[in-house]
């Protein structure tokens, strides 16, 4: 067994964790959005399915020496295509969706290695099994698990840390050229004894009645849906804790690495799967879900991550779990493997390309906890199971000391405002309802034979729970409708314009919403529409800097659109150039608000990631020689990190005068950005100035923190500037941001 364990361990390892590599590799070329990921994600899952379908059909239709033949070429192509690190050519691309472009680069830089890496679990086990009749294969399937879980683990906490991109990337090749030395042994093996065939089936020891049970057309279906479900609460996780916190590898293996757990969990051994207990543990879970997600980012971000983590932990493993138990005979081992990656292929293209097309907000968690709740139901009458019943009733009855402690324990103080915990209240008068006809109808005291005998109507009980569930999912999602006057959803998020006071003409007023976030309001009265608001007032540090520019045309940059405030600073002469990645928001900026429209100054949008525009325009000798460049892309829950490194730095600096200053904006409610910029001035011998200004009467204004970094002393000398600075921080034991390293540990508020 051991040539094949090494094959399909040091396989699983090399496939995940090429993944944070490549992705970190190509997240700033694609604007550093939770997409990227997103469609990384699905590129990994099709290609899964490439690889198994390949190790079904060629275990199947070629014979044993032909397979070992075409084995081996794939090998050598892969070892001939190294390494993987992919071309700076494929930073070109054009704005917009980059959905395709990234599937196109991914195909070309690591998809052969990839397919054939893929392949291994199934392909080794198979061979496994024709070389050792009467044996399982299904440990080393648990195996190839705890493999690409190491991988995961070991990426955000070791060879980030320890090695730069390319020293990952040489160090991937090194242990693949060891991969083709293991696989080339089991195909050697497979060779040598071309003529085994298996002549027991172990299953066969796992019934009662000594042979193995048929499989049907429900079990197949149930062997794609289960693992479908399991895809879209990983991906949907993902996106909701990048959206709500930072594009990071650590947030990519999170939910990734307690995925993978449950396979290894499920998989090693039918016992650790406690179909009750599972059941339970997630009722409640999908209890807190549906109070959580409505209070969105005003929840603590510690409650955030551990309630759709261990909700994603408990659901797959119900769907790994219920899927193990349906597991076929060895003989139909690839044929499974295949239907499990085409149900998380599925998922996975369901998440990065119908919801955005479908949905104009994120919705693909409640859609994948209602749908796993109605498979509760399905998988109650398939195993006529009073045990999924029992425990279902039992959940629910917990959610009603859950949901009120949890109300009680998070109040204002803790992050939640007083509107969420109403919203929070009124959802769980709606679930102690229904956990009051459920447990009711459940434990029919009439007909005590229920705790001892299955029943049909047992499983109604459970589809009660799933329509429930449903419900309050959906009234969730009708929150707000009555002030929106635009929704929207593409790759780079969901965008909001709400109408409040439509019919008070002083203070009517339009918001921009990007998922959470606020990115700018404006009145619509004609007098107090030019005014700046929000962030951008004229006590706020880029109001303060713009206003002590000298006199005369001045030209301005901006990285990141928003509805255009800070155009209101723009005079006539002044020229305004602005960098924005996000098609929609230029086209709500215009459509939705006049900033853009009233401003005096001459103003170019430009769309495309700021970094790479700007990095194009270096190149093409395009100095913009700009008096102060605003950099407003951190005030969203999920930080671009790529545009805060010294190589982002180093072409900031080369459109600015040698005067300039350059304005970042680092208000935040997880992160402290304000050591990384000083640590960045540092480095490049500039001044850092940090203005907060949290007293604003109006509530128009914002609290904000804004940092100037510029190499002109008389300007950070300046009464207007220097009355406002904040006393400097101790930011010698700040990390330096690079593109190979950039911690968000040590900045977590």
């Amino acid at each position: 067994m051991l040539p094949f364990a090494l094959s399909i361990f040091t396989g699983a390892f090399l496939l995940f964790q090429v993944q944070p590599l490549i992705g970190k590799y190509i997240l700033p070329w694609f604007g550093g959005g939770p997409g990227v990921w997103t469609t990384c994600l699905l590129f990994f899952q099709t290609l899964l399915l490439g690889g198994y379908a390949y190790a079904h059909f060629s275990s199947t239709r070629l014979t044993p020496r032909r397979q070992v033949i075409l084995h081996f070429v794939l090998l050598g192509l892969s070892l001939a295509l190294l390494p993987i690190t992919p071309s700076d050519a494929w930073k070109d691309h054009v704005a917009g969706d980059p959905n395709w472009r990234i599937l196109l680069l991914l195909t070309a830089t690591i998809g052969l290695p990839y397919f054939v890496l893929s392949s291994t679990g199934p392909l080794m086990q198979q061979w496994f099994s024709q070389l050792n009749p009467g044996v399982s294969p299904y440990r080393l399937y648990a195996l190839s698990n705890v493999g690409s879980l190491l991988a995961l683990l070991s990426y955000p906490a070791y060879f980030e840390v320890k090695f730069s991109r390319q020293v990952q990337a040489n160090l991937w090749s090194g242990g693949l050229a060891l991969f083709v030395i293991f696989c080339g042994y089991c195909a050697f093996l497979r060779w040598k004894n071309a003529t085994a065939v298996v002549v027991a089936d172990p299953a066969a020891a796992e019934t009662t009645s000594g042979e193995a049970e048929p499989v049907s057309s429900t079990d197949r279906l149930l062997w794609v849906v289960l693992p479908m479900i399991a895809s879209v609460l990983l991906l949907a996780t993902t996106n909701k804790l990048c959206q709500e916190v930072a594009v990071i590898p650590f947030l990519w293996v999170l939910p990734l690495a307690l995925y993978l757990l449950t396979f290894i969990v499920c998989f090693d051994h039918a016992r650790w799967y406690h179909r009750g207990l599972c059941t339970a543990l997630l009722v409640v879970g999908m209890a807190v879900v549906s109070q959580v997600l409505p209070a969105g980012t005003d929840a603590p971000m510690r409650l955030q991550i551990i309630s759709y983590t261990a909700t994603l932990l408990v659901a797959c493993m119900v769907c790994h779990g219920e899927l193990y138990r349906l597991k076929p005979p060895p003989r139909q081992l690839t044929s499974y493997f295949l239907f499990i990656s085409f149900g998380g292929a599925l998922g996975g293209f369901l998440v990065a390309i119908v919801a955005p097309a479908l949905f104009n907000d994120y919705r693909e968690v409640q859609l994948g906890l209602w749908l796993l709740s109605y498979m509760l139901g399905i998988l109650c009458f398939r195993h006529r199971s009073r045990e999924i019943t029992l425990a279902a009733a039992i959940g629910v009855v917990l959610v009603t000391v859950v949901v009120p402690l949890l109300r009680t324990r998070f109040d204002d103080s803790a992050g939640f405002k007083a509107e969420y915990l109403a919203i929070f209240q009124d959802r769980a008068l709606y679930i102690i309802g229904a956990v009051l006809a459920f447990v009711g109808c459940t434990f029919n005291l009439r007909q005590m034979r229920i705790a001892s005998e299955w029943q049909p109507r047992m499983a109604g009980f459970v589809m009660a729970f799933s329509v429930a569930l449903g419900a309050v999912f959906v009234t969730n999602w009708s929150s707000r409708t009555e002030q929106t006057l635009s929704a929207s959803r593409n790759f780079y998020g969901t965008l909001k314009v709400l109408d409040y006071l439509p019919g008070d003409e002083e203070d009517n007023y339009r918001l921009l919403l990007h998922g959470a976030t606020t990115h700018g309001i404006q009145f619509m009265k004609p007098e107090k529409s030019v005014m700046p608001t929000t962030y951008y007032g004229d006590a706020s540090g880029v109001g303060l800097a713009i206003n002590q520019l000298p006199q005369g045309p001045r030209r301005l940059g901006l990285v990141g659109l928003g509805t255009g405030t800070l155009a209101a600073y723009g005079r006539k002469g002044d020229y305004l150039r602005i960098y924005e990645i996000n098609p929609a928001v230029e086209q709500l900026a215009r459509e939705q608000f006049k900033y853009l429209e009233y401003c005096q100054a001459k103003v170019d949008v430009l769309m495309g990631d700021a970094r790479l525009v700007m990095e194009r325009e270096v190149l093409a000798a395009q100095t913009q020689n700009f008096d102060l460049l605003a950099l407003d892309a951190f005030s969203s829950d999920a930080i671009p990190v790529h545009l805060l490194t010294t190589e982002a730095f180093q072409i900031y600096l080369k459109q600015l005068k040698p005067d300039g200053v350059l304005a970042v904006h680092i208000s935040n409610r997880y992160l402290d950005l304000r050591p990384v910029v000083e640590k960045l001035a540092a480095h490049f011998g500039m001044t850092a100035t940090s203005i907060s200004d949290d007293n604003e009467a109006d509530w128009w204004l914002y609290a904000t923190t804004w940092i100037l970094v510029t190499r002109n002393k008389d300007f950070a000398a300046l009464d207007a500037i220097r009355d406002k600075a904040e006393a400097p921080a101790d930011n010698r034991n700040s990390p330096l941001w690079t593109d190979d390293y950039a911690s968000l540990y040590s900045i977590l508020k």
